[in-house]
Protein backbone atom coordinates (compact mmCIF):
# COMPACT_ATOMS: atom_id res chain seq x y z
CA UNK A 1 0.00 0.00 0.00
CA UNK A 2 1.14 3.37 -1.14
CA UNK A 3 1.82 6.50 1.53
CA UNK A 4 -0.73 7.98 2.97
CA UNK A 5 -0.98 11.77 3.33
CA UNK A 6 -4.06 13.98 4.13
CA UNK A 7 -4.73 17.69 5.35
CA UNK A 8 -5.08 17.69 9.28
CA UNK A 9 -8.36 18.79 11.03
CA UNK A 10 -8.27 21.63 13.36
CA UNK A 11 -9.39 19.53 16.76
CA UNK A 12 -7.25 19.32 19.82
CA UNK A 13 -7.83 16.30 20.93
CA UNK A 14 -4.70 13.39 21.22
CA UNK A 15 -2.39 13.92 19.30
CA UNK A 16 -1.91 10.29 18.17
CA UNK A 17 -5.59 9.97 16.57
CA UNK A 18 -5.51 10.45 12.64
CA UNK A 19 -7.03 13.45 12.48
CA UNK A 20 -8.29 13.55 9.15
CA UNK A 21 -11.09 16.67 7.87
CA UNK A 22 -14.27 15.61 7.14
CA UNK A 23 -14.40 15.85 3.91
CA UNK A 24 -10.96 13.90 3.68
CA UNK A 25 -8.66 15.78 1.71
CA UNK A 26 -6.00 13.54 0.60
CA UNK A 27 -2.49 14.71 -0.10
CA UNK A 28 -0.59 12.89 -3.19
CA UNK A 29 3.14 11.85 -3.36
CA UNK A 30 3.28 15.01 -5.99
CA UNK A 31 2.32 17.47 -3.66
CA UNK A 32 4.41 16.24 -1.03
CA UNK A 33 7.76 16.01 -3.43
CA UNK A 34 6.47 19.60 -4.18
CA UNK A 35 7.06 20.95 -0.65
CA UNK A 36 10.49 18.89 -0.98
CA UNK A 37 9.29 15.86 0.86
CA UNK A 38 11.03 12.77 -0.65
CA UNK A 39 9.06 8.79 0.08
CA UNK A 40 10.36 5.80 -1.17
CA UNK A 41 8.71 2.14 -0.12
CA UNK A 42 11.34 -0.85 0.85
CA UNK A 43 10.94 -3.90 1.80
CA UNK A 44 11.13 -3.40 5.88
CA UNK A 45 11.96 -7.40 6.25
CA UNK A 46 15.87 -7.52 5.11
CA UNK A 47 16.27 -3.86 5.16
CA UNK A 48 20.05 -5.01 6.04
CA UNK A 49 20.03 -6.71 2.31
CA UNK A 50 18.43 -4.38 0.59
CA UNK A 51 19.98 -3.02 -2.36
CA UNK A 52 17.79 -0.43 -3.37
CA UNK A 53 18.45 0.95 0.59
CA UNK A 54 22.14 0.45 0.06
CA UNK A 55 21.96 2.40 -2.96
CA UNK A 56 19.75 5.38 -1.57
CA UNK A 57 22.59 5.56 1.13
CA UNK A 58 25.29 5.74 -1.29
CA UNK A 59 23.74 8.12 -3.73
CA UNK A 60 22.53 10.33 -0.91
CA UNK A 61 25.58 10.49 1.20
CA UNK A 62 23.77 8.05 4.06
CA UNK A 63 27.00 7.01 6.02
CA UNK A 64 25.60 7.18 9.88
CA UNK A 65 22.62 4.82 10.82
CA UNK A 66 20.89 3.88 14.15
CA UNK A 67 17.88 2.50 15.09
CA UNK A 68 14.88 3.65 17.19
CA UNK A 69 12.26 1.33 19.01
CA UNK A 70 9.75 4.18 20.54
CA UNK A 71 7.15 3.25 22.95
CA UNK A 72 6.50 3.11 26.38
CA UNK A 73 8.01 0.21 27.48
CA UNK A 74 11.60 1.37 25.75
CA UNK A 75 11.84 4.99 26.67
CA UNK A 76 12.66 6.46 29.28
CA UNK A 77 10.57 9.84 29.91
CA UNK A 78 8.41 8.55 26.99
CA UNK A 79 5.33 10.83 27.41
CA UNK A 80 7.85 13.80 27.49
CA UNK A 81 9.75 13.00 24.72
CA UNK A 82 6.64 11.97 22.62
CA UNK A 83 5.35 15.86 23.82
CA UNK A 84 8.99 17.16 22.31
CA UNK A 85 8.90 15.63 19.11
CA UNK A 86 5.37 16.89 18.64
CA UNK A 87 6.45 20.39 19.17
CA UNK A 88 6.52 22.05 15.63
CA UNK A 89 10.24 22.64 14.00
CA UNK A 90 12.93 22.53 11.44
CA UNK A 91 16.67 20.70 11.24
CA UNK A 92 19.32 22.50 9.51
CA UNK A 93 19.82 18.95 7.93
CA UNK A 94 17.37 16.81 6.25
CA UNK A 95 15.44 14.20 8.62
CA UNK A 96 15.57 10.96 7.14
CA UNK A 97 13.36 8.06 8.48
CA UNK A 98 12.56 4.23 7.57
CA UNK A 99 9.93 2.81 9.20
CA UNK A 100 11.19 -0.84 10.17
CA UNK A 101 7.87 -1.72 12.51
CA UNK A 102 5.15 -0.11 14.16
CA UNK A 103 3.28 3.33 12.50
CA UNK A 104 3.11 6.81 13.46
CA UNK A 105 2.74 10.33 11.97
CA UNK A 106 5.15 13.06 10.72
CA UNK A 107 3.45 16.58 9.96
CA UNK A 108 4.37 19.17 7.52
CA UNK A 109 3.27 22.52 6.99
CA UNK A 110 2.26 23.12 3.51
CA UNK A 111 2.87 26.69 1.37
CA UNK A 112 -0.22 28.16 3.13
CA UNK A 113 1.33 27.05 6.60
CA UNK A 114 -1.74 24.33 7.11
CA UNK A 115 -0.39 20.75 8.31
CA UNK A 116 -0.22 17.72 6.76
CA UNK A 117 -0.28 14.61 8.06
CA UNK A 118 1.92 11.43 6.86
CA UNK A 119 1.20 8.29 8.16
CA UNK A 120 4.45 6.51 8.09
CA UNK A 121 4.20 2.88 8.67
CA UNK A 122 6.74 -0.52 8.29
CA UNK A 123 8.27 0.14 5.18
CA UNK A 124 8.00 3.78 4.26
CA UNK A 125 11.04 5.57 3.95
CA UNK A 126 10.43 9.55 4.12
CA UNK A 127 12.94 12.31 3.47
CA UNK A 128 11.74 15.87 5.26
CA UNK A 129 13.99 18.97 3.84
CA UNK A 130 15.98 21.16 5.87
CA UNK A 131 14.50 24.10 6.86
CA UNK A 132 10.75 22.19 6.95
CA UNK A 133 8.82 22.92 9.72
CA UNK A 134 7.44 19.73 11.08
CA UNK A 135 6.49 17.35 13.96
CA UNK A 136 5.84 13.67 14.63
CA UNK A 137 4.17 11.70 17.37
CA UNK A 138 3.00 8.09 16.85
CA UNK A 139 -0.71 7.03 16.14
CA UNK A 140 -2.51 4.95 18.93
CA UNK A 141 -0.72 1.60 18.28
CA UNK A 142 2.38 3.81 20.43
CA UNK A 143 5.19 2.34 19.05
CA UNK A 144 7.80 2.80 15.76
CA UNK A 145 10.87 1.30 15.28
CA UNK A 146 12.78 3.87 13.11
CA UNK A 147 16.26 3.80 11.13
CA UNK A 148 17.35 7.27 12.01
CA UNK A 149 20.03 7.80 8.65
CA UNK A 150 22.59 11.28 8.61
CA UNK A 151 25.15 12.51 6.20
CA UNK A 152 28.15 12.29 8.68
CA UNK A 153 27.80 12.65 12.53
CA UNK A 154 24.21 12.77 13.42
CA UNK A 155 23.27 16.06 14.37
CA UNK A 156 19.86 16.25 16.75
CA UNK A 157 19.51 19.99 17.55
CA UNK A 158 15.58 20.94 16.76
CA UNK A 159 14.74 24.71 16.44
CA UNK A 160 11.70 25.21 17.67
CA UNK A 161 9.01 27.68 15.32
CA UNK A 162 9.65 30.81 15.01
CA UNK A 163 12.43 30.05 12.92
CA UNK A 164 12.26 32.68 9.53
CA UNK A 165 15.95 33.94 10.30
CA UNK A 166 17.58 30.18 10.12
CA UNK A 167 19.67 29.31 7.65
CA UNK A 168 18.03 25.94 6.83
CA UNK A 169 14.83 27.76 6.56
CA UNK A 170 15.92 30.64 4.56
CA UNK A 171 17.35 28.17 2.16
CA UNK A 172 13.78 25.97 2.40
CA UNK A 173 11.76 28.88 1.44
CA UNK A 174 14.17 29.83 -1.23
CA UNK A 175 13.94 26.63 -3.00
CA UNK A 176 10.06 26.88 -3.07
CA UNK A 177 10.31 29.91 -4.32
CA UNK A 178 12.64 28.46 -7.49
CA UNK A 179 9.84 25.20 -7.70
CA UNK A 180 6.97 27.70 -8.26
CA UNK A 181 8.13 30.47 -10.02
CA UNK A 182 6.93 32.99 -8.15
CA UNK A 183 7.75 34.87 -4.40
CA UNK A 184 6.09 32.58 -1.45
CA UNK A 185 5.58 34.04 1.60
CA UNK A 186 7.41 32.88 4.85
CA UNK A 187 5.50 31.07 7.33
Amino acid sequence: MALEAWYMDDGNEDPRLPHIRSPKESVSLQQLAELGVLYWKLNPNDYENDEELREIRETRGYNYMDLLDLCPEKVENYEQKLKNFYTEHIHQDEEIRYCLEGSGYFDVRDKDDRWIRIWVKAGDLIILPAGIYHRFTLDTSNYVKLMRLFVGEPVWTAYNRPQEDHLARKGYIKSLTEKMGVPVAAH
